[in-house]
């Protein structure tokens, strides 16, 4: 679908990142130099603000404050977790995004997510080739998690180890100061797929990580557990554990669904977190030392002040080559990269069909991971440290970061 004449517009969904806006910013700024693109749009809330024909006119914003958006955290324009029922189930959804799409001359769809936004991204894309609509359909990859099918890495991830790797670190001097026993457990995001937690090992290969480390690749042996962390504390006195808050039993039940059953989000995924705490109480009643939970939580996602400059250039750049692709007539692909080399470090841009993207899960290669919690390979460590170079983060005005502030003009209804 060469030369499409329209308005282009940006979603974005899921969890947010540290660079997300960078891929906005890479979309918003590139799209508004295309001359087919008429208008440049960015969806309130992702893909329920295009169904409440809610969106924000990018035309209006200062092209200072869009570059800003390159080291400000979370999702600008607002994310979202909404999933499309399947079409044969309920058609009213993807009726109503053709209607809006139609009204508005959309010609160009980008939706920034991981996962489940490339399934959305995946469903619409199809839908609209059935119906006959001309429009240009690219995902954006985005995920701390890291487990996006098709790509090496995924924006936002680097960052997100980073910020993993440097607060153990840091924690690392804090937790082994006194002279008395301490046990202290980290709880780090993952529900399926251990990347993350993994980035704890950046933090050993400096000599000031964590003892033992945890992923929800392996099967959780509660029995195990306690015994490998009661060796550490007879050798250590201190003992410092880092669990992925997704680590399941051999019943495939998560910690937390010991003690109390577990909501669910829109998506059907269970509302996880508490591993650390709960586990914490247990190592307690067991060992009886002095023992500290902590849960990283939201801050390891959002800590754009931690941003690797390898991360946030690689999300812009991804975003501009999303419009590039599109407005050459690509359409249900997702942008990926493709790595070339480790030393030196270098990545091509490739174009990942939709399809493959959408609901497969990348998980760590289990011959990069070490038995009873020993950590990882220094093949996964060589993988990672090329992701979190350099420093790339917004400007100081009084000391504190100066975010982007956007006008956030809405689109009149038509």
């Amino acid at each position: 679908m060469k030369n499409l004449k329209g308005a282009a517009i940006l979603g974005q969904s899921g969890g947010p990142t540290s660079v997300i806006n960078a891929s906005a910013a890479g979309v918003f700024i590139e799209a508004l130099k295309q001359e087919n693109i008429t208008a440049v749009y960015g969806a309130a809330h992702g893909i329920k603000g295009i169904l409440d024909e809610n969106f924000y006119d990018i035309s209006k914003e200062d092209l200072y404050e869009l570059e800003l958006l390159k080291n400000t955290p979370s999702s600008a324009i607002g994310s979202v977790r909404y999933k499309l029922k399947p079409l044969k189930k309920d058609p009213s959804d993807y009726e109503r995004l053709l209607e809006v799409f139609k009204k508005y001359n959309i010609r160009y769809f980008f939706y920034n997510g991981g996962n489940d936004s490339m399934d959305t991204c995946n469903k619409i894309s199809k839908y609209f080739k059935k119906s006959g609509w001309d429009c240009n359909v690219v995902g954006v990859p985005k995920t701390i998690d890291n487990d996006l099918y098709g790509t090496d890495h995924c924006p936002g991830y680097g960052s997100a180890a980073k910020y993993v790797a440097t607060t153990l670190m840091e924690l690392y001097h804090d937790a082994t100061v006194y002279n008395t026993p301490m046990v202290t457990v980290v709880e780090v995001m993952g529900r399926n797929a251990g990347w993350l937690t993994a980035a704890a090992q950046l933090a050993v290969s400096k000599g000031q990580g964590p003892d033992l480390i945890y992923l929800p690749e392996v099967v959780f042996d509660y029995d195990q557990f306690y015994a490998d962390v009661e060796e550490v504390v007879k050798r250590k006195t201190k003992a410092i554990i880092v669990v992925s808050e997704g680590i399941k039993d051999k019943d495939g039940k998560y910690v937390p669904e010991h003690y109390s059953s577990l909501s669910t989000d829109s998506f059907g995924h269970a509302q996880l977190g508490g591993t650390a705490a709960i586990l914490a109480e247990q190592i307690k009643e067991r060992l009886n030392v002095k023992v500290r939970s902590i849960e990283f939580s939201l801050l390891q996602r959002s800590a754009a002040h931690l941003a690797s400059k390898v991360d946030v250039r690689e999300a812009y750049m991804a975003g501009v080559k999303a419009v590039r692709a599109a407005v050459k007539g690509t359409t249900d692909k997702m942008v990926g990269f493709e790595r070339v080399s480790s030393n030196p470090y270098k990545i091509k841009y490739k174009l990942v069909p939709l399809a493959k993207a959408a609901n497969t899960e990348k998980k760590v290669p289990a011959e990069w991971i070490l038995p009873n919690g020993k950590g990882l390979t220094q093949d996964y460590v060589d993988y990672a440290l090329p992701l979190i170079q350099g420093d790339d983060k917004a400007p100081l005005v009084d000391g504190l970061p100066r975010f982007a502030n956007l006008k956030k003009v809405f689109v009149e209804k038509k």
